[in-house]
């Protein structure tokens, strides 16, 4: 604080803050005395200042100074320096309050830290002495690890030892193996020789037959009437003549999942049916009754046929196989590999029940010999084959394919006869009549039509509103004396049409689901149908 002028060094603050109030208390008197009490202030203070200050006389000299002056003219200016120092001394206890403040703030940020500095005390505590217990458990992992590396050690000779029994044994079984291959060979040479033999013998056997069906032409030719053979000899077909029927007599639970494909053993009422649940099975159509399972399919059965001496069931399969069963036994006879997908369609000859073909997705047609039970021709072709059927001379086939066209094939040679564009869209099915002079196929256009064997030229088209074919696998029939034509619809139905008079001549309501195939037993009756749920329906 300054009084009078700048303070000298080594003044006390409070000492002059005494000489100020004595010097403002002279004045006062100096007021009421004039000039005499002035000197008389100045005298005191001097007196004061000599007393205090000996040592320090250039400190007084400004004081001399201001009282040297009028003490009227200084009034005004000890009063405005008084005022001064109240503010300085408002301003003092005022930062003496914050600081106040702040030091409470700070005792109490200083108490917090040594509460936090506790916890981290008390946590690092907590923390020695886990670090004890992990040095400790490391320890005893430690000593599990070299007990397991012992362990390991052991194991791994063990595994050496028998490392070296596996390649001894090893060799020993290479060398069987090897032994085994030439059993093997020696095995099929001789099981080829074997096959050799009875191939000579069964060609010599099928001469014989066609020596004799060669000498019975003629009397055969004398006995067909209207395109249908009527033979009396034991074995040979008959038929009766093929009713409209009208009502369903069975309605049979055949298989789960569906059934698309049904055939009739010749000149009987057992009826043959597969299905997606793998099975197939033989019927009897006057009882409704199942008389034989046959097991050993691994696939869905898409088509079936049966030789024409009652003696094998063919089935195709989506197990990209053909499956031959032995009727008498049930036991598979043979399983036919070769194709690359799944087979949809099948049939065999109907001259000798040698020959049977089949049609994959892999496009591609085999010929097949039962007897030897191997390939004899694959027919490569860019469209995927639907339907197929044997022609009456045994040497032809009909394919229909999904582009919609039918195809004539030579079985021998595997060359393209001919060719027709039958449908717009995919064929589902082939069917030959029994005299062998009319095809009928089924297409995705739900048109059903009537070719001419001999120049593949439309005879007839039957369609009916409602009637949708429902699948490309969808199976469609023509009645034993050639005059009606069967084919099931997408809506449970299945239409009758005369092919005479190209008209509907009765529609079967039965199934609830899509129906799939339809088949005329060569007897002449009854006429069955099976669906999507695998119901068959027996119409009479």
């Amino acid at each position: 604080m300054v009084l009078f002028g700048k303070m000298p060094l080594g003044v006390d603050p409070i000492f002059s803050l005494g000489v100020g109030l004595s010097l403002l208390g002279a004045m006062a008197k100096a007021c009421k005395s004039q000039e005499e009490i002035a000197s008389e202030a100045i005298k005191h203070a001097l007196k004061a200042l000599r007393k205090r200050h000996l040592l320090e006389e250039a400190a007084h000299a400004p004081a001399v100074l201001a009282l040297s002056r009028p003490i009227v003219s200084q009034g005004s200016e000890w009063k405005e320096k008084a005022e001064n120092l109240q503010v300085e001394l408002q301003q003092c206890y005022k930062a003496q309050s914050r600081l106040s403040e702040q030091l409470v703030v700070e005792v109490a940020e200083s108490r917090a830290s040594k509460a936090l500095a506790q916890e981290k005390e008390n946590l690092v505590a907590d923390l020695q002495k886990e670090l004890t217990q992990l040095r400790d458990e490391s320890s005893q992992l430690k000593v599990d690890l070299e007990e397991k590396i012992k362990s390991l050690e052991v194991v791994v000779s063990e595994n050496s030892e028998l490392k070296a029994n596996l390649e001894q044994m090893t060799t020993k079984a290479n060398k069987a193996e090897a032994e085994n291959r030439m059993l093997i060979d020696r095995w099929m040479l001789e099981k080829m020789k074997d096959a050799e033999r009875l191939n000579e013998a069964n060609a010599l056997y099928e001469d014989m037959v066609e020596k004799l069906k060669a000498s019975g032409l003629e009397q055969l030719a004398r006995q067909q009437v209207d395109g249908i053979v009527r033979r009396s000899e034991e074995g040979a077909e008959f038929f009766l003549e093929s009713n409209i029927p009208s009502s369903c007599k069975y309605r049979l639970h055949a298989h789960e999942g569906g059934c698309a494909s049904m055939f009739f053993e010749y000149n009987s009422g057992i009826l043959i049916t597969g299905g997606q649940d793998r099975l197939v099975k033989m019927w009897d159509t006057n009882t409704g009754s199942v008389s034989s399972t046959l097991h050993g399919c691994l696939g869905s059965v898409l088509d079936l046929t049966i030789t024409h001496d009652n003696r094998s069931v063919i089935a195709a399969s989506s197990s990209n196989n053909l499956y031959v069963w032995d009727v008498n036994s049930g036991r598979v006879r043979h399983t036919l590999t070769g194709h690359t997908d799944k087979v949809c369609a099948v049939d065999v000859s109907k001259i000798s029940s040698r020959h049977v073909v089949s049609a994959a997705y892999d496009r591609t047609i085999k010929v097949w010999d039962l007897v030897k039970g191997y390939c004899t021709n694959t027919i490569i072709f860019h469209s995927n084959c639907n339907a197929l059927s044997f022609s009456m001379d045994g040497q032809t086939i009909f394919s229909g394919h999904v582009d919609g066209n039918l195809r004539l094939w030579d079985i021998q040679s595997g060359r393209l006869l001919s060719e027709v564009a039958a449908h717009s869209l995919a064929v589902t099915s082939i069917s030959l009549s029994r005299n062998g002079n009319v095809v009928l196929t089924s297409g995705r256009d739900n048109l059903h039509n009537l070719f001419d064997v001999r120049s593949l030229e439309v005879c007839g088209t039957l369609k009916a509103v409602g009637n949708r074919v429902a699948s490309n696998w969808s199976r469609s029939c023509i009645s034993p004396d050639d005059n009606h034509v069967a084919a099931g619809s997408a809506d449970g139905s299945v239409h009758i049409w005369s092919i005479s008079k190209g008209d509907i001549v009765s529609t079967l309501k039965e199934h609830t689901s899509s129906v799939l195939c339809c088949r005329w037993s060569g007897i002449g009756k009854p006429l069955v149908s099976a669906d999507k749920n695998g119901i068959v329906c027996i119409w009479t």
